[in-house]
């Protein structure tokens, strides 16, 4: 069982923490650095554009939606 990390993150000039599993951690800076960004900028974006779930649920979908379709490019 994966043990839920607490981190410090800079979003809209402040701080705020996120509860996620190291795994969802491991895989935010393997998008970020993909994406050429720093897991912060990756992070705000995510906050800007989340609706109503919480952040660390958003980042979670991030997570698995990144994973989807980079399957489904391999498959298809």
């Amino acid at each position: 069982m994966s043990v839920v990390v607490k981190r410090s993150v800079t979003v809209a000039g402040h701080r705020t923490s996120v509860s996620l599993e190291e795994p969802f951690w491991e895989a935010l800076r393997e998008i970020a650095g993909e994406r050429g960004i720093g897991i912060g900028a990756l992070v705000a974006s995510v906050d800007e554009d989340r609706s109503r779930e919480n952040l660390s649920s958003a980042l979670r979908l991030l997570v698995l939606r990144h994973y989807r379709d980079k399957a489904g490019a391999a498959s298809g």
